[in-house]
């Protein structure tokens, strides 16, 4: 039995993109290069690891067990590589994180004096939908995600980073009946969602629920950047995450439109499965977190305070 590492990421690429176009992008390869070193690989085997009907490719069940087998020799080959950089008094290796769409506004301060520290960590960061983020994080594909609603079906550990505050907002200047109560500003004015399954929608459905409210709906977005877009386009009034506006704030193209009870506050949490053996360098990683993270609340996000007490006169 005859393969290199390299065969083995290959392999272990093509069955999780279920693609050897897919495969050779994301590997940053041309197909033809990601299908020898498939073929070469599956030549060391005398069962099949992969089978194509029609145009689609199927991995067989001994071609899973496979997988998985490659998956531990590769987390082996990089945690010995790791060693080594330690024994040398440096930490090495990759970082991977998967993060929620609005997540992009606040990860980047939780991870650039950890990188300027340790040079030679390599980052893999997704900046994806919540769904992507929980598929990637329950196939054990990265180290840590950051969310702010935790999953109800994935066994998992935490640690609490900070506040996601949420508050209802508008384009400034628009003329309005400021609403005396949120029922009445969530059955008067246009609202502009995220769509199902964000934390964000998440969040407030789960209020609106609670309080027993009825909402008047005029679009649903994909993302918080189209949201905000929307918004500033004058379509309507959405209740955003304070750390993604904060620009427009300051710049005076959105105001907060005061209510009772707001803001609506989840929390950012970095997650883990429960049973992940971590190389050094999320090891690492997570002790600094647990080090800093007051430090960096404070100095990245401490604007957000003088928004902590904004309610109606």
């Amino acid at each position: 039995m005859n393969f290199t590492l390299n065969q083995l990421k290959v392999f272990i690429k093509v069955v999780e993109t279920k693609s050897i176009t897919k495969a050779a992008l994301e590997l940053h390869l041309t197909q033809p290069a990601v299908s020898i070193q498939l073929r070469n690989f599956q030549d060391s085997f005398d069962i099949g690891l992969t089978e194509v009907f029609g145009r689609q490719l199927y991995i067989t069940d001994f071609g899973q067990e496979v997988y998985h087998t490659a998956q531990k020799i590769m987390l082996e080959a990089e945690n010995l590589e790791q060693r080594s950089s330690r024994f040398r008094g440096e930490l090495s290796g990759r970082l991977k994180i998967s993060v929620v769409s609005t997540g992009k506004y606040i990860i980047p301060y939780f991870l650039t004096d950890f990188l300027q520290i340790n040079p030679k960590v390599e980052l893999v960061l997704d900046v994806t939908n919540r769904e992507q983020v929980m598929e990637s994080l329950e196939k054990n594909q990265v180290d840590f995600s950051l969310v702010s609603v935790l999953p109800e079906k994935i066994s998992i550990k935490k640690i609490e980073l900070m506040e996601n505050r949420l508050y209802l907002v508008g384009k400034s200047g628009n003329t309005i009946i400021v609403p005396k109560t949120t029922s009445e500003a969530f059955t008067s004015l246009p609202l502009i969602f995220r769509e199902k399954g964000s934390g964000t929608r998440f969040t407030i459905e789960k209020y609106m629920i609670q309080k027993k409210i009825e909402s008047k709906k005029k679009l649903e977005l994909a993302s918080n950047e189209a949201v905000k877009q929307a918004v500033l386009a004058g379509l309507g009034y959405s209740v955003m995450p304070l750390i993604g506006i904060k620009n427009e704030l300051q710049s005076l193209e959105m105001e907060i439109i005061p209510l009772p009870e707001f803001p609506l506050i989840s929390t950012w949490n970095l997650i883990w499965l429960r049973d992940k053996e971590f190389s050094p360098a999320p090891s690492e990683y997570l002790k600094y977190i647990a080090k800093e993270k007051e430090r960096i609340i404070q100095e990245h996000f401490g604007w957000q305070e003088k928004f902590h007490a904004y309610r109606p006169s």
